[in-house]
């Protein structure tokens, strides 16, 4: 191989040595480049392994919460609302103390446990007592069965419904047939007729014709944000009872 010097400041060089010397630097880059790419593809491959075996994960996961619960995904935790859960699903909320009781979707009532109350600042704002929520369901239909009049239960079961969520719910839910005359058909329609009289908490949000041009308004003053179902009615077929003037419903 013949080697051609180029001083260093002539014309076209840069004085890095002779061309030769260029020239193997120049290729010795390319297979640098070259010899990048594969590990490059590699990397990506590897990650995508990674997400793919993830993703199977979570499937599989999914699958056996929807075995579990009859071959149908509970997508909102529905079949979960009244399980007795070992650590509080509230505990990452600023909620706690005397706000906590008085908050009905977290609130549950005797039924905290000596852990849950030092952990939300509960200790000495309850009795003392702890009762499960079994033994609460089993007092409170002693209650009820105590009423004659069944717009009283009606009642019963709202003024619960406003204290504690979890416990109303697992009551319908365990005495469905004796109680679902009370909170729907017929009860329910004697409920409307005198909604002003029973009236206790609101517990939707409603829409009037004084709020026109305000919608958007009365909309951001609902407290929830992670709004699951919204449920609309101009109140109009209740039972056939016509218009009882609560125009919108909105759960969460």
């Amino acid at each position: 191989m013949t080697l051609q010097w180029k001083r260093g400041g002539g014309a076209g060089s840069r004085g890095d040595g002779c061309t030769s010397c260029l020239e193997v630097r120049r290729r010795a880059a390319a297979v640098t480049v070259r010899a990048a790419q594969p590990k490059r593809v590699e990397a990506v491959a590897m990650e995508s392994a990674a997400e793919t075996a993830e993703a199977e994960k979570e499937v599989a996961a999914e699958k056996e919460v929807a075995a579990a619960g009859g071959g149908v995904e509970d997508k909102y935790g529905e079949d979960r609302a009244t399980e007795e859960l070992p650590v509080t699903p509230w505990a990452f909320s600023v909620a706690s103390g005397y706000t906590l009781l008085r908050d009905p979707h977290h609130n549950k009532g005797l039924a905290f446990t000596e852990r849950e109350r030092d952990a939300h600042y509960l200790r000495g704002l309850l009795p003392p007592g702890v009762v499960s929520q079994d033994l609460q369901v089993k007092k409170i239909m002693h209650n009820l069965r105590q009423y004659k009049v069944p717009l009283q239960r009606y009642v019963a079961m709202m003024d619960l419904q406003e204290r504690n969520e979890r416990l109303f719910y697992k009551l319908l839910i365990d005495n469905v047939e004796e109680l679902l005359p009370v909170v729907y058909t017929p009860t329910v329609g004697e409920a409307c007729q005198k909604y002003g009289s029973i009236f206790r908490r609101p517990q939707g949000l409603y829409v009037s014709l004084r709020d026109k041009g305000k919608v958007i308004d009365v909309l951001r003053n609902w407290p929830e944000r992670n709004i699951q179902v919204i449920v609309v009615t101009d109140g109009e077929r209740i039972l056939g009872l016509g218009d009882l003037g609560c125009q919108v419903c909105l759960s969460n």
